[in-house]
């Protein structure tokens, strides 16, 4: 397996630590062989760690995983050395087959799937083909059987039937956002690099599109495709290169790094057939945008969605990454591209050699992983099928607080009036009609300003979804000249921002001479990676803050992100709009949201002349034409050539001898968490839950933004008072992303969104709760501690789509620790129900129909969960009944899909199942 991290030492100049919990440096590195254990492998490798985990549990301070390099690299090591010498008995050795070299010789073996012949897999989707060789090449009758490829074959019959089975990924990639000095713990991590041997395939300390993907391992003659999870959920976007890849917890991942073949149900596939062209001047973000929409309609979670068609020829690789990277957006686990001609031209532009490309082209054709549209299609099978047509795209944004809310540019104007004048919800603001032409004059750096209802106050073009794709970038970039040649300028109190997903989108920009003309707008490269998307946009300017809060303005952001959720963007950008790269720009020049830009003039050019979208908006050619000459191939080359050399930061890091990682008590970032204290090897065994309160009532669309936020953190809130009262200036608050190492911090910012709408609060917007014994309005933190302190259990009642959004371990995690036992919701996205069974918190579904309204559920219930207390009488998805104190009873589907996961639960959480594993073999 190999095991990578996005490291942001590489990338800047500010040191940052990678995830704190339970993610050992080890796992940063590369894991050879790929995990393929038999019985006596495994236990092998589980023995060797049993001393180290028994000390580890029951040391002071006890170890974690994460801080205990040098105690465990010499186990990797010895591991290394034991499973080299021990062949894996595959029953399907009869299946390997050689793949010949043109000109003599061969790349190496693979398992075959055409030596099956059995008609079942070639109508198969591509993508469950991927999923099937895994099985087989893994095959050892212990962890995954020749039942489990049975059932991968005979998909068409069930997929339909929550089918559990276990997938080993080629890789498991680790996400790097916290943001702050912890210097022992970078130290630990280069070191544990370093034991490991720095040999550049071994290390791969960046996650791009343009370097990592491998689509085809040859690992020591053995050729199979690539695969990942990661902890980002924004991991899809690897799908666009035709690499099966998709966003888990990092609950979930750790456990994968530990040797656990991640237990799935094996998902339907939708069929999306693509025809025709896009018109000229409509973006690959227009196109992104409206297959979201569409998806999002369709109702596509957990499963996979596979592209196809015509029109796939007419999609460059970046524009089918963009499609892909928006999956969680529109639910979906992936969003897979098969492997076609264009994606070995888009291999050959970042740098792969022509030896490379042709071991990968040959062995896709030769398991029947490629895709040829110069060829007769077979038809393969799907479990549904939607169809666009590229022609019908027109240019459209989407906002003000979802993703999926897509509006036709030509309708904005429109749309934006309705908002205001609707009730407060997805679709709304309620600005009495009197107020909606009110206007906030003040005074910015002595110059007279003012904002209205629209405003655009940060305009940011940031994230993974679009800076990494050349056409919509230098699009941008072409808008900002010829906008710079007609004489329009982004007013001063815009906040301005451009930060690639890529350090080669520096380079083309610069060859093109475009960034100059960026730099004029004010869109000057502030980073690379996630900024504004994520809530890192800053503070606003203080005389715009005070604006817009004094005259309660409904103030607007526009980004070329892939989320827009209340509160994540920034506190005081109340409308959030995603767009193009090049509508980014537009919208700074405009200024406002309050435009219809096929009526109304962008500005005032220096000619005096009215300047509309239409003069400074480039060609489908024109952007054709700059991307032919401004991106080449030794662009990439140069940038990831040296990219495991490192920086003199990261290289100047000083490594501790100490074995035992030495907590820091007065640390407001590194905390030492609270998961392991009092764990006994005795799993605690299924339970309910007994006359709990609920501690917050939601409706639909609840993401992880609003139960753990990653942005600001308000000066009023419980982390803000913790911080103060160990010293920490406002100033040095950072945000709740940075802090993700400090358990103290972090549940103390669960559920600390200010747009939070907990209907026990009647209308209430912000981060409280009603402590139903006393009646008192508390901070959620404040009220969770107080059930805490008394013995009463809590649960959540919410509406659909409950923890969409970013796959964020804190988003489980801190409801776990504020005491939550169980959510009650119409329904969950997929990573967040499994970080929330891998905390040990019971997911339970309404039966359809249902939900707390219907029910005539208010809230101000207790609440009880009859679950058998033993393990083995709760089978996955079976009826559970829930009663109140007030009478009602209802029946809901425990989510516990597959047996594994009631294993978890059975342990009280992922974690402690696998350290009781580790130990107790």
């Amino acid at each position: 397996m190999y095991i990578t991290t996005t490291s942001s030492l590489l990338r800047t100049t500010t040191t940052k630590p990678n995830k704190l919990f339970f993610s050992s440096p080890i796992s940063r590195t590369f894991l050879h062989p790929p995990s393929s254990l038999t019985p006596r492998t495994s236990r092998s490798f589980v023995s060797s760690l049993t001393r180290f985990n028994h000390r580890r549990l029951h040391s002071s301070p006890p170890l974690t995983l994460r801080h205990q390099v040098r105690a465990v690299a010499p186990v990797i090591e010895s591991f290394h050395r034991k499973i080299a010498t021990m062949a894996s008995e595959n029953p399907f050795k009869g299946n390997l087959t050689s793949l010949p070299k043109p000109g003599g010789g061969e790349f190496g073996k693979f398992y075959s799937l055409p030596s099956f012949n059995d008609s079942r897999i070639d109508k198969l989707p591509y993508s469950i083909r991927i999923l099937l060789e895994s099985a087989i090449r893994n095959c050892d009758n212990f962890q995954v059987t020749k039942e489990d490829v049975e059932k991968i074959i005979d998909w068409e019959n069930t997929s339909t039937k929550q089918v559990e089975i276990p997938f080993k990924p080629a890789r498991v990639l680790l996400q790097d956002f916290t943001g702050v000095p912890a210097v022992v713990d970078l130290a630990c991590m280069r070191d544990a690099m370093n034991k490991l041997g720095s040999d550049s395939n071994k290390i791969n300390p960046l996650v791009n599109l343009e370097y990592l993907g491998r689509v085809v391992f040859n690992n020591e003659g053995l050729l199979y495709p690539d695969s990942v999870v990661g902890t980002d959920s924004h991991t899809t976007m690897i799908d666009g290169l035709g690499v099966a890849g998709w966003g888990v917890g990092g609950i979930e991942a750790e456990a994968a790094m530990l040797g656990q073949p991640m237990s799935m149900v094996l998902p339907g596939v939708v069929g999306f057939k693509l025809s025709g062209n896009l018109r000229n001047g409509v973006t690959a973000t227009d196109l992104v945008l409206t297959v979201t929409q569409i998806l999002r309609k369709h109702g596509v979670v957990g499963k996979f969605v596979e592209f196809y068609g015509d029109g796939m020829s007419k999609l460059s690789l970046a524009d089918r990454a963009t499609i892909a990277n928006m999956s969680p957006e529109y639910g979906a686990t992936m969003g897979f591209f098969p492997v076609d001609h264009v994606t070995l031209q888009y291999l050959k532009l970042t740098g792969r050699s022509d030896e490379t490309v042709a071991m990968i082209e040959s062995y896709l054709r030769a398991n029947r992983l490629f895709v040829d549209y110069n060829e007769p299609q077979q038809d393969r099978a799907y479990s549904s099928y939607l169809e666009l047509n590229l022609s019908d795209v027109e240019p459209c944004i989407s906002g003000p607080k979802r993703p999926h809310d897509r509006v036709p540019l030509k309708e904005m104007k429109a749309d934006w009036h309705a908002c205001l004048d609707s009730k407060v919800g997805f679709k709304g603001f309620a600005i009495p009609k009197e107020a909606q032409g009110k206007v906030a004059k003040f005074d910015f750096h002595g110059q007279p300003a003012e904002l209205k209802h629209g405003s655009v106050v940060i305009a940011a073009i940031t994230s993974c979804t679009n800076t990494s794709n050349p056409s919509v970038m230098l699009g941008a970039g072409l808008v900002a000249k010829k906008a710079h040649e007609l004489g329009l300028q982004v007013k001063p109190w815009v906040k301005t921002s451009l930060a690639p997903g890529s350090g080669v989108v520096t380079k083309y920009l610069l060859q093109s001479g475009l960034q100059k003309y960026l730099n004029e707008q004010g869109f000057h490269i502030v980073g690379f990676g996630c900024t504004t998307c994520i809530g890192n946009s800053g503070d606003l300017h203080e005389s715009v803050a005070s604006a817009i809060s004094e005259n309660d303005i409904v103030a607007a952001a526009v980004l070329s992100g892939n989320r827009n959720f209340e509160g994540r963007v920034h506190p005081l950008t109340r409308a959030n709009y995603l767009a193009s790269p090049p509508l980014v720009v537009a919208y700074a020049l405009a200024g406002t949201v309050d435009i219809d830009f096929e009526k109304e003039p962008i500005g005032t050019g220096k000619d005096g002349k009215n300047v509309y979208l239409r003069d400074i908006w480039p060609s489908t050619e024109e952007i054709a034409e700059t991307v032919q000459s401004s991106v080449l191939p030794d662009m990439f080359r140069s940038t990831y050539e040296s990219i495991t050399k490192g920086n003199p930061m990261w290289n100047q890091l000083q490594v501790p001898a100490d074995t035992l990682y030495s907590w820091d008590p007065n640390s407001t970032y590194i905390h030492e968490p609270p998961y392991f204290k009092n764990m006994t090897m005795d799993p605690p065994g299924s339970h309910g839950v007994k006359d709990a309160y609920c501690l917050l009532n939601f409706g639909d669309s609840i993401t992880t933004d609003h139960i753990s936020p990653a942005g600001s953190i308000n000066k009023d809130s419980p982390a803000a008072k913790y911080l103060l009262e160990r010293g920490v200036e406002r100033k040095d608050f950072n945000s709740y992303g940075s802090r993700r190492g400090n358990d103290e911090v972090m549940a103390r910012g669960t559920f600390a969104n200010i747009r939070l709408v907990n209907k026990l609060l009647n209308g209430e917007v912000g981060p409280r709760t009603v402590h139903i014994p006393t009646g008192e309005k508390l901070y959620v933190f404040d009220a969770a501690m107080r059930y805490k302190t008394s013995g009463q259990d809590t649960i959540v009642l919410a509406g659909a789509e409950y923890g969409s959004g970013s796959s964020r371990d804190w988003a489980a995690k801190g409801p776990m620790l504020l005491g939550v036992k169980a959510v009650i919701a119409k329904s969950f996205e997929r990573i967040h129900r499994s970080n929330l069974v891998g905390m040990g918190i019971i997911p339970l579904c309404y039966k359809p129909g249902e939900d707390a309204d219907s029910l005539g559920l208010t809230g101000h219930e207790r609440y009880t969960i009859d679950l058998p207390s033993k393990i083995s009488d709760i089978k996955p998805g079976q009826d559970v009944r829930v009663t109140t104190d007030s009478g009602k009873s209802f029946t809901c589907v425990a989510r516990f899909d597959t047996e594994v996961e009631l294993a978890y639960f059975n342990h009280g959480g992922i974690l402690p199942y696998v350290i009781r594993n580790l130990i107790k073999h």
